[in-house]
């Protein structure tokens, strides 16, 4: 009998999807469900945080169906869920659904909600949530997270989640919220849920409601008139207004989640998010923060409204100030200024603000932009990782203010210039906020922006001269705390980069603080370490190096361990790659690692370059071997000689690695100056930065390993970036937030971190900052520096003697004086001169802009049909497909799904760990069959999983010229989109005729 009831709980599960997903609560309900695996809970777990509960609640069910031979799931489901509260969920899933009528009325409730919303959030949360607990639609969890969010993010915060909560319950808590309103004095509120006008002297009674909208859901959709009024809205027959939303619940929700993405993870875990944006910019302004968002009043300190001022007359403007001025607090009272002016003068006003990192989207959202303005604004992020069903030219007419990755912008205003309906027009929007607007140069993602803006800003001024009407352009507003010199050498080039940027922007002028007003800089010392005298474990790597030079018959033209020497051997690695010569392609790969290993012996320890090597090649064995019998892999003579030579010295490099005296001396003067701080400090927190992400790993293991930094209160960690672009496994949101917690919170008080944390994210005040070895620009010097506001910081660069950073530093140092000079310099240029410039610099970007598009329109391979190329695999030159047979999704994802090449490849687990994008997510890696070389990922896109292609992996052919490329943009190849449609139907006739 279990049996049975677990498959029909299967087959109700798949049918009721989109409602469940949207119904259960999945953080108290995995606490309760035994039968899944710890691997499967941490997972969901994961989910939540990354992607949030609608997200989490489908992996929820897909990981519950797999489950279906353990007996008994289906009751103890049943029960969890009535248990944590989400009884209309446990009705759906105990296949006891609610009658159309009432399953219509109670989706029309929901409706009703997101239409109100904004009302609706000025409740007396604390008051409204305990007459709900008292009536059974919150449990005791619901509560508890309830009055955290009231005590930690406000009222509204609060309201939010009780709304979100309310709509799991079963049919009929509509009316009983009715009534917590009535009995909370919130008499408006409730006739406006009703459909009443507000200046009724009697309300009517919950009963009367509840008939009143029976009666009216059993009307014929003729019989309700055609308009109505806001305010008389009834649930089941919204006005015209709800045309906006869809008549189906999925809709309904989707709309919700837009209104809600901020409350998709635990009201715990939003109070405590890692991307505090800038409200800890001005430590003496913080205090008020919370007190002036929730009433939408903005203070700013004298030089920030200063620096304001024009841009609050309508000009455009670059904001230059240091890390931890305020930046974005500014930009955000400019916002709320710019659209009450709008509203003024009765125009309409919409912002967008743009950033060039998906973290810095929320960040700017939760702390600043929709802290102090969503009473009064509906405030929207969107980031290639949200999860929308909602198109973006969608979002941009329903929102005032939306918060973006410039890349989701520039998709979109393409879209629209090739006519395009799901695209969007510069014209729409009123202000632009360009965060971190040093970025606005040759070839980025800003800059393809700005040359739509500049043209169009010429094509008005054509109109203008033939009395025609502009279209109009936003107001631009660049923020940036450094914009750079660009590589002058020179004061003039200094200047010239500076009027170029300006120029990009379009800027009035560049507005900075006074000398005067400049913060106190950390105090800055260089700390030099002598070179190493004697490195046996390094002359062993040496040697190995050079067999593999006389194997291969390479002859390296400098000097193994160095920059050089990786450029050198990447180049005979695609060379070799080119011309399919195997044995020295695969030493060219083998030697890449070692003169890895090499860099990583002469910054951290031997046992750390050891480590590297042997995992190395245990996983390159790994991928040699597969579970399947039938699909042995090859290993080559080369290969076979390269695994016996590490194998035969890997001995001699553990015992080497044991020997101290041996080490290099730069993390003798690191562990020197880390004492130091910690020693001379009542409460030291400091930040290191470092060049890769397997160095902060490794100097995280150091520190945690070495007894010393124990005794003196050390407590590290390391924070590395998301991206999955190294053998090191990239850090998750979840992980990050959770090392940024703990280091705000004191838990942690040394952060080691990749160039990650040097700009944009909003780290905790530290009192020292240390670069071990990490030397670039003057922008990331300045940004680095930043990061140690609190009184008495200090600047410490690590370096090895003769490794020139500390020579680069010098450098850095004097190109931060010229941009200070040149800032000054062009803010006194006289108008004329400065206009005229900025004219020269404008039309010449764009003609670049037109030479450039035309270049690539003349190539001779963009008008050749895909079928000119073929694929092989970069390791074993074995064919792998046409170009006739790849298909692009969501312009961007590369697929195959040809039947031939599902022959061809091979499927391993993924080892980072998924991450959901829109309708598509990665589902395992492919490998090459033969020789078991990475060709790409599994990707589920809409049910339907698509090998999708990283054309790193393999060798393009086309009139017999072979070439590698990194990214598929550089191939100048139109390939065909996706047809969705097409590869399901194959799909259903494939299943029909089994």
């Amino acid at each position: 009998m279990n049996c049975d009831q677990d498959v029909a709980t299967c087959h109700v599960l798949d049918c009721f999807r989109d409602r469940l997903k949207r119904l259960i609560k999945v953080e108290p309900l995995l606490d309760l469900l035994s039968f899944l695996e710890p691997d499967q809970k941490d997972r969901i777990n994961a989910k939540i945080v990354r992607d949030g509960d609608i997200s989490a609640a489908s992996l929820l069910i897909d990981e519950i169906i797999k489950k279906r031979d353990v007996k008994g799931w289906s009751r103890e489901l049943i029960t969890a869920l009535e248990t944590v509260g989400c009884k209309q969920a446990a009705n759906y899933v105990d296949n006891k659904p609610p009658e159309p009528t009432e399953e219509e009325q109670n989706d029309s409730c929901v409706r009703l909600f997101d239409l109100m919303r904004l009302s609706l959030v000025n409740m007396k949360t604390r008051d409204v949530s305990t007459h709900c607990a008292d009536m059974g639609l919150l449990t005791q969890e619901d509560m508890e997270n309830i009055m955290t969010a009231v005590d930690r993010k406000g009222n509204t915060y609060g309201a939010r989640l009780l709304l979100k909560q309310l709509v799991k319950n079963e049919t009929g808590w509509f009316s009983k919220f009715l009534q917590a309103l009535e009995d909370t004095e919130h008499y408006d509120l409730a006739r406006e849920l009703r459909g009443e006008p507000c200046n009724e002297d009697e309300p009517m009674s919950v009963d009367t409601f509840e008939m009143r909208t029976m009666e009216e859901s059993e009307q014929p959709c003729a019989d309700a008139p055609e308009e109505m009024e806001t305010d008389s809205i009834t649930p089941p027959a919204l006005s015209a207004n709800s045309s906006l939303l869809s008549d189906d619940l999925d809709s309904s929700m989707d709309n919700s989640s837009l209104e809600t993405s901020a409350l998709s993870t635990t009201v715990t875990e939003e109070a405590d998010m890692y991307l505090d944006g800038q409200q800890k910019e001005e430590e003496d302004l913080a205090e008020d923060t919370d007190q002036s968002a929730s009433n939408g009043n903005i203070v700013l300190r004298d030089y920030q409204m200063e620096v304001a001022r024009l841009a609050l007359e309508g000009k455009n403007i670059i904001v230059c100030l240091p890390t931890g001025s305020g930046k974005t607090r500014v930009a955000v009272f400019i916002t709320k200024k710019h659209l009450e002016s709008r509203k003024r003068m009765g125009e309409p006003g919409k912002v967008v603000v743009l950033v060039n990192k998906v973290p810095l989207v929320e960040q700017h959202y939760k702390a600043e932009f929709g802290k102090f303005l969503q009473h009064k604004y509906s405030v929207k992020p969107v980031s290639g990782a949200s999860q929308l069903k909602i198109s973006f030219p969608q979002i941009v007419e329903q929102n005032d203010i939306i918060i973006c990755t410039a890349q989701i912008l520039e998709n979109s205003l393409a879209k629209a210039k090739n006519g395009d309906e799901d695209g969007v027009k510069l014209s729409q929007f009123s202000l632009m906020v360009i965060d971190e607007c040093h970025h606005t140069q040759k070839g980025g993602v800003y800059n393809h922006i700005m040359i739509r803006y500049l043209k169009q800003k010429h094509r008005n001024q054509k109109l203008v001269k033939q009395q025609k009407e502009p279209v109009p352009i936003p107001q631009i507003l660049g923020l940036t705390a450094s914009p750079g010199v660009g590589g002058a050498k020179t004061q003039q080039k200094a200047e010239e980069h500076i009027l170029q940027i300006c120029g990009n922007l379009d800027a009035f002028t560049i507005k900075t603080k006074n000398s005067e007003e400049e913060p106190k800089k950390p105090y800055k010392r260089i700390a030099i370490a002598e070179e190493r005298k004697e490195d046996p474990f390094g002359d062993v790597i040496k040697k190995i190096m050079d067999e593999i030079h006389t194997h291969a018959e390479l002859k390296p033209s400098c000097e193994p361990g160095t920059q050089n020497y990786e450029q050198w051997v990447v180049q005979k690695e695609q060379n070799a790659a080119k011309e399919e010569n195997q044995k020295v392609r695969v030493c060219a790969e083998h030697l890449r690692q070692y003169n890895e290993a090499l860099h990583q012996s002469n910054t951290l320890r031997m046992s750390d370059a050891f480590c590297f090597l042997d995992k190395y090649h245990t996983e390159e064995l790994k991928t040699k071997s597969t579970p399947d019998s039938e699909d042995n892999i090859t290993i080559t003579d080369t290969e076979r000689f390269l695994f016996t030579l590490f194998k035969d010295k890997k001995a001699k490099l553990q015992e080497l690695m044991g020997k101290p005296q041996y080490e290099n001396n730069n993390l003798a003067q690191l562990k020197a100056n880390i004492l130091k701080e910690f020693s001379s400090r009542e409460k030291a927190r400091g930040i290191m930065f470092t060049q890769t992400r397997l160095s902060a790993i490794a100097l995280c293991q150091w520190i945690q390993e070495n007894p010393k930094f124990d005794e003196i209160g050390v407590r590290a960690k390391y924070l590395i970036g998301g991206g999955d672009q190294s053998l090191v496994k990239p850090m998750t949101p979840a992980e990050q937030k959770d090392v940024l917690n703990k280091f705000h919170e004191g838990e942690i008080n040394l952060l080691i971190a990749t160039t990650v944390a040097e700009e944009g994210l909003d780290i905790a005040d530290c009192n020292f900052v240390i670069r071990y070895g990490l030397v670039t620009n003057e922008i990331a010097m300045i940004q680095a520096r930043g990061r140690g506001r609190a009184e008495d910081s200090s600047y410490t660069l690590v370096a090895e003697s003769g490794s020139g950073v500390a020579e680069r530093e010098s450098v850095n140092e004097y190109r931060e004086k010229m941009m200070s000079k040149a800032i000054a310099k062009v803010c006194k240029m006289n108008r004329a001169d400065y206009e005229k410039k900025i004219k020269e610099f404008q039309i010449q970007a764009i003609l670049e802009e037109k030479v450039k598009t035309k270049k690539k329109q003349q190539k001779g391979m963009i008008k050749e049909p895909p079928s000119q190329i073929s694929l092989s695999c970069r390791q074993c030159a074995v064919f792998v497909c046409s170009g006739e047979d790849i298909e692009i999704i969501e312009n961007m994802h590369h697929v195959n799904v040809s039947e031939t090449f599902s022959t061809l490849f091979i499927r391993r687990e993924n080892v980072s760990l998924q991450e959901r994008q829109l309708d598509y997510e990665t589902n395992g890696v492919i490998a090459c069959k033969n020789c078991g070389e990475p060709w790409g990922s599994m990707m589920l896109y809409k049910s339907m999983e698509c090998p999708c292609l990283h054309i790193k992996n393999f060798v393009v052919t086309y009139k017999s010229k072979k070439k590698t490329y990194i990214k598929w943009t550089e191939l100048p190849i139109r390939f065909s989109s996706f047809d969705y449609t097409q590869h399901a139907d194959l799909g259903d006739e494939d299943s029909d005729t089994e």
